[in-house]
């Protein structure tokens, strides 16, 4: 059997159920390679910034990187911006849920609020509050969030710095994305325990 055979789930088999099983688990080990295709999408969107998103993202791991951030680290701050290309008014929201089953909670909290905290260095421009962010002082995740904006996502639009190449960081997107999701994956029952 190559596809399931239910119209409806409520004629599913285990069989079925079995077939999407394998064939979900061969889809998610693929996830490295779909995103990082995804990131390319970025390249040559500028938004009128001086380097394309593609070129940001690359900066913000290399200076992640560089400034010894750990690897998934790394690799929230190379797909910081992914979600970018399918929708800017809540492309954290889009990055988080991308890399929230494979990364600390903490590290998903930050890559989620790194928008608002990065207007510190610009909302006042809008006419916002650059301060925003202080609402979240308290947060266990705040100070990681100041120290990925500060230092490396804001800094990271210089179009004359030395960026890693992509490749330098398929490694570690593998690794990161590559981890079994968090809370894991469910196991079909075998056949005898279904009676």
């Amino acid at each position: 059997m190559t596809q399931a055979r239910f119209r409806h789930f409520g004629e599913a088999q285990r069989e079925d159920w079995a077939l999407i099983d394998a064939r979900f688990r061969d889809y998610l080990s693929d996830t490295p390679r779909r995103v990082l295709a995804h990131l390319h999408n970025l390249a040559g969107d500028h938004h009128g910034y001086p380097v394309d998103r593609y070129e940001h993202c690359l900066q913000t791991a290399t200076r992640a990187l560089r400034d010894g951030a750990d690897e998934e680290m790394v690799v929230c701050a190379l797909l910081h911006d992914i979600g970018d290309d399918l929708t800017p008014a809540n492309h954290a929201e889009v990055a988080a849920a991308i890399l929230e089953p494979f990364i600390d909670p903490l590290n998903a909290w930050m890559i989620r609020h790194h928008e608002l905290f990065q207007g510190y260095h610009y909302r006042h421009f809008f006419g916002q509050d650059p301060h925003a962010r202080e609402q979240y002082r308290d947060h266990p995740a705040y100070e990681r969030t100041v120290l990925f904006c500060d230092r490396w996502d804001q800094a990271s639009f210089d179009p004359d710095y030395d960026t890693l190449p992509l490749e330098h960081f398929i490694p570690m997107v593998e690794r990161v994305l590559g981890r079994t999701p968090r809370g894991g994956l469910p196991e079909p029952l075998p056949e005898e325990a279904l009676r």
